[in-house]
């Protein structure tokens, strides 16, 4: 079962995509948003393209773990898809995962400037694989 999984910016969504079997978690591109009409369109299409059962939405919690701003505009967001789509939809708490993906490239030494294209795709296969992670030991 294909899990896609999506880390919604203001101005771009990263995308993930699990394997077949919901174990391995690869990044699959990084999207611009144009207008959440597009957006949703462009998710489904993804949805369909890969077969995917679930989608998992990073939700950027604070750092007490309280529903901030940015995580009532992500719940906010995930309700219209909600509308628009007829499987399920996880919030999945993404503290940290940018901070995981510059400590990736750190240590594969790519320097700033050429991390940007790929930070958000990279922070969406972290949120999805500590995803798959965590459903693997239940």
């Amino acid at each position: 079962m294909r899990v896609l999984c999506l880390d919604v910016g203001e101005k771009k969504i990263g995308i993930s995509v699990s394997d077949p079997t919901g174990t391995i978690a690869q990044g699959v591109k990084v999207y611009k948003r144009t207008e959440k009409r597009k957006d949703i369109s462009s998710i489904k299409n993804l949805i369909n393209e890969y077969d995917a059962k679930i989608v998992i939405i990073g939700l950027p919690k604070d750092l007490n773990g309280a529903i901030g701003k940015k995580a009532k505009e992500i719940i906010a967001f995930s309700e219209e898809l909600k509308a628009y789509i007829s499987i399920p939809i996880v919030l999945w708490d993404e503290r940290f995962s940018t901070n995981e993906a510059h400590r990736i490239f750190e240590l594969a030494h790519i320097k700033h400037k050429d991390r940007k294209p790929y930070l958000d795709v990279m922070a969406a296969q972290i949120i999805l694989q500590g995803y798959l992670d965590a459903q693997k030991s239940l």
